[in-house]
């Protein structure tokens, strides 16, 4: 798989897992319970985790090499640490509603800009 390509994919899995987390969040907060941590947030939590790495890498990679206009390796660091986050807080009904829509927010924008710019990248070749 080319370095194109997997950025793409690794970006939809992420914002997959935005998605998920958000729904999680919701019913956290509309049940008011935890997740279980073993058999729930550790393992969602890992997975993307593991993702995060690769994409974080890849995209970063890909940022310095590339250089598109409104993207910067900072914002790929900020993204993959909110990622992670979000994907633990989801399981906690007090989390706070602003601040984790304001980083699923921010994270699936600078996924969607990054997809965008390697596609834009790549039309050009």
């Amino acid at each position: 798989m080319d370095q194109h390509q997997q950025i793409i994919e690794l970006s939809e899995k992420l914002i997959n897992y935005s998605e998920s987390a958000l729904r999680r969040y919701e019913f956290s907060k509309q049940e008011g319970t935890r997740g279980d941590f073993h058999t729930e947030v550790k393992p969602f939590a890992d997975e993307v985790k593991e993702t995060a790495i690769l994409w974080k890498e890849a995209a970063t990679n890909w940022v310095i090499e590339h250089k598109p206009k409104n993207l910067h390796s900072s914002q790929i660091e900020t993204a993959a640490d909110y990622i992670e986050v979000i994907s633990v807080q989801a399981f906690f009904p007090e989390t706070s509603r602003k601040r984790f829509l304001d980083q699923i927010q921010s994270v699936e924008f600078i996924l969607q800009s990054l997809i965008l710019a390697v596609e834009k990248v790549t039309q050009i070749k």
